[in-house]
């Protein structure tokens, strides 16, 4: 089996203050020195360096045809025991596991929303990219706007951007460049990578995934947006409503990361009882 170690992915190293109080903050500090430190940041500046608008439409038209490939979701979801997250310090186990931790939690706290759970369990499958030779900073990280100013909440602006074309033109300089205000989250180009594409294959199946979810899928590593409160000169009163959605769904993206495992093989029936309801069958990817 061929085990890809994807990231690195800074959405857990540079958030301390999003992480659980089990943990003293510094804890999730030492990232200043060392080999993580110089792998987290060498990903954030080929991807600030290459997510360019041509870029990101380059892989709406190479991705959004789902042609790649036919398979389940639950084959999807398991494919990712191939794949090891090496963006998190903390455990180090395939992003599977992660898959039933997330959904397991949403469970608790939201027994009544089975839609909300599978969310949980679905939400990273777009990484399997990385399965079919995507590089790494064009599958994880933090998701911003392309097409207009880059703003200061985005992980290593000030030191990251000075070799994307983007930021040297003046047409996508500026706080709205190709956008009008207010147009919506839906008309604008974010980076690349696992949110979106999850996303498209989910529309493209006609997946029957309330919109809530579909918020939470396609804007879950939006930090600049949905943490930092940036980039609300472009959002329209639905992207407003749906925030608090994707902000409540991202406590259980964060704080359900343990190195207690969970009994997948136990919980597999359940949650393919879900699949079955929201996005069944043989899905085109």
């Amino acid at each position: 089996m061929r085990i890809v170690s994807i990231g690195p992915d800074p959405s857990l190293a540079y958030r301390p203050n999003l992480m659980p109080e089990a943990k003293e903050k510094e804890d999730y500090r030492n990232f200043k020195t060392g080999s993580l430190f110089d792998r987290v940041y060498n990903t954030y500046k080929l991807m600030h360096t290459h997510q360019t608008l041509d870029f990101v439409k380059q892989k709406h038209s190479e991705w959004s045809s789902c042609s790649r490939t036919q398979m389940t979701m639950m084959d999807a979801i398991m494919s990712l025991d191939q794949l090891v997250d090496e963006s998190d310090p903390d455990v180090d186990f395939p992003n599977s596991f992660h898959a039933f931790q997330t959904a397991e939690g949403i469970r608790q706290a939201h027994p009544d929303k089975d839609w909300f759970q599978l969310v949980g369990l679905i939400h990273d499958v777009g990484k399997i990219l990385a399965l079919w030779d995507e590089p790494q900073w064009a599958v994880v990280g933090d998701t911003f706007p392309v097409g207009c100013e880059f703003q200061n909440s985005i992980v290593f602006r000030s030191n990251s951007f000075q070799d994307n074309p983007d930021d040297k033109n003046p047409a996508y300089r500026t706080k709205y460049g190709i956008y009008e205000p207010n147009c919506g989250l839906d008309n604008i180009y974010m980076s690349w990578g696992h949110d979106e594409y999850l996303y498209r294959v989910l529309k493209k199946n006609e997946c029957s995934v309330p919109e809530e979810g579909l918020y939470m899928i396609r804007y879950h590593s939006f930090y600049p947006w949905h943490s930092h409160g940036d980039y609300m000169h472009l959002c329209n009163e639905k992207d407003l409503e749906m925030m608090p959605w994707v902000q409540e769904f991202n406590k259980f993206d964060l704080y359900t990361k343990t190195t207690e495992l969970p009994d997948v093989d136990n919980l597999k029936p359940y949650y393919q009882s879900l699949i079955d309801k929201y996005c069944p069958g043989i899905l085109q990817w």
